[in-house]
């Protein structure tokens, strides 16, 4: 199972995070603080990339190429708006990370010519998009046609827990995205993911 940590500094320091990421092996870190201008983004890239120096964990960074590359991520996250995939690929050296956002089947077989996986979502009803309903989430049926379409592996986001692990990997999807799930005060990120990993060793 794919996991994918996605930052959020109003929760949890995100240099602190990624050392205590990269210890529980979380595979994925998203830098998404999109609210930062490069200068101040460059810079906790540069320290989340030291931060996970020497481990399995690689690190991509919102939208924001020139960062990613200028700071030595591993990648990019592109969001629906952002420049698209292919064009990324051009400007960009072998084997650099490209994910891409999506959220319907045929916005996901267009993305998933040109990137390494795509995030799927928002799957679940979540805290982090408080007007979004149920009605308007992509649910498991949404989430399993994503998975069929493409051959890239999908990502779930929104909502996750790791209760829900079983269910969204028995849909097809190869892992999950969170921001909250690895943000809990209460559990430490190697114990969230031993759980994951507990739960679909079942």
């Amino acid at each position: 199972m794919m996991l994918c940590l996605v930052t959020d500094r109003r929760l949890r320091s995100p240099v602190a995070q990624a050392s205590e990421a990269a210890d529980a092996g979380i595979d994925l870190i998203h830098i998404r603080e999109r609210d930062l201008d490069a200068a101040d983004l460059s810079a906790l890239v540069e320290r989340i990339v030291a931060a996970t120096r020497g481990s399995r964990t690689r690190v991509v960074v919102n939208d924001r190429v020139d960062v990613a590359i200028a700071c030595g991520a591993d990648g990019v996250h592109l969001r629906g708006d952002s420049m698209p995939a292919a064009r990324v690929r051009t400007m960009t050296p072998v084997g650099f990370l490209i994910g891409c956002a999506v959220r319907g089947r045929d916005e996901a077989i267009g993305a998933g010519r040109d990137a390494d996986y795509l995030v799927a979502g928002t799957v679940f009803p979540t805290t982090s998009k408080p007007g979004l309903s149920e009605r308007e989430c992509l649910g498991l049926a949404g989430l399993a046609g994503i998975a069929a379409a493409v051959s890239v592996p999908v990502l779930a986001i929104g909502g996750m827990s790791t209760t829900r692990a079983g269910e969204i990997v028995a849909a097809g999807a190869a892992g999950l995205a969170a921001i909250g799930l690895f943000a809990d005060p209460n559990r430490t990120i190697k114990d969230v993911v031993r759980q994951l990993r507990d739960k679909l060793a079942t």
